[in-house]
């Protein structure tokens, strides 16, 4: 019973990121040719619904290009890196479930590149608060699996005392 309860909150569940590359809070000396991004659900394609945005020192960006995505991967290219320093990567991603997910992670350059940063086209995405919330609440997949186990519970009982007749 509570293996049907517990499953039924989580294959409704929003994505999580479970990791990245560069990973948060890494010091990489050179900046990546790529962000990627891997979560544990597949994510829904479409450069219109996910967004990528690399700022960096100084609130410049530094993205390369759109985002793709190939089931649970979303990458973005990304340009060569200037100043030394923190750069903050910005997504929003639409969850398997439908629901946006936002979040961030950080690195930082140890050496400054020769990059320039991007025309800023898009404003960053508010990595401050992580969406939440939204969809069917949790109780009610709970009272749905017990009324389905409840019904299977009696059907069974049923089935089961019409065979010894």
């Amino acid at each position: 019973m509570f293996g049907l309860i517990g499953s039924a909150g989580t294959a409704f569940a929003h994505n999580q990121l479970v990791s990245s590359n560069p990973a948060d809070k890494a010091s990489v000396e050179t900046g990546p040719a790529t962000v990627e991004l891997t979560f544990d659900q597949a994510v829904q394609g479409s450069k219109d619904l996910n967004t990528v945005v690399i700022v960096g020192p100084g609130d410049t960006q530094w993205q390369g290009g759109e985002p793709t995505v190939s089931d649970n991967k979303v990458t973005v290219p990304v340009r060569e890196l200037g100043p030394a320093g923190e750069y903050r990567v910005g997504y929003q991603i639409l969850s398997a479930d439908g629901h946006p997910v936002r979040g961030e992670i950080r690195f930082t350059l140890t050496k400054a590149g020769n990059g320039t940063p991007a025309e800023v086209t898009t404003p960053a995405p508010d990595t401050t608060t992580p969406e939440s919330g939204g969809g069917v609440p949790v109780w009610v997949w709970i009272v749905g699996a017990v009324v389905l186990l409840g019904v299977g519970v009696v059907t069974a009982m049923r089935l089961g005392g019409g065979s010894t007749r």
